[in-house]
């Protein structure tokens, strides 16, 4: 089964949008017969997306570092749990199990999966989109400031456009669909600019 990977805050925030824009996900990843893999946490956003993913019969796997286990939040109605020893490990086995990434409102955790599942598709390590479930325009000033790395010759435009974004969970998978990995180099040379 293709599965989508989602990262999100393990806090709820402070606008109702953003769990709307959760359960709107985990439904429609069942609706379209996807599966789910994301930090296997029983709290916040990413509870909120597994719980309807699952109440809509998507199949749903966790990974969850031991360490976050013994803190007694990890989910305990998944499909399958996975523990692992470190972050590290769970980012990496999250990639492994899934076939696209994508990105609810959320803090330093949700930036350092996005930016990392980018990086890796930006030297060609996975062809997997990647994208944004912008719940109420959250992700605006970060839109903005890859905006302004692009004209600052920072990120490549091929690569900018990398990253999808909908306001919408059916919008933002439709886009996945047609998605295809930039080819070319990550690097500018001063004579690019």
């Amino acid at each position: 089964m293709p599965r989508i990977c989602v990262f999100a805050g393990s806090n709820l925030g402070a606008r109702a949008a953003y769990a709307e824009a959760a359960r709107e996900l985990g439904q429609e990843l069942a609706r379209r017969g996807l599966g789910m893999v994301y930090g296997g946490a029983s709290i916040g956003l990413m509870a909120v997306a597994a719980d309807a993913a699952l109440a809509a019969g998507a199949e749903v796997i966790g990974v969850i570092p031991e360490a976050l286990v013994e803190r007694e939040v990890a989910h305990g109605g998944l499909s399958e749990q996975r523990i692992v020893a470190t972050m590290h490990e769970r980012k990496a086995l999250m990639a492994e199990l899934s076939d696209g990434f994508i990105a609810l409102p959320g803090g330093f955790g949700t930036l350092d999966e996005l930016f990392e599942t980018l990086t890796w598709g930006q030297l060609g390590l996975h062809q997997k989109p990647c994208g944004l479930l912008d719940a109420g325009g959250y992700f605006g000033d970060l839109l903005r400031y890859l905006d302004r790395a692009t004209a600052e010759g920072f990120i490549r435009p091929v690569h900018r456009a990398m990253l999808l974004v909908a306001r919408s969970a059916a919008e933002l998978l439709d886009r996945f669909e047609g998605y295809e990995a930039p080819g070319g180099t990550k690097w500018i040379r001063a004579e690019d600019v």
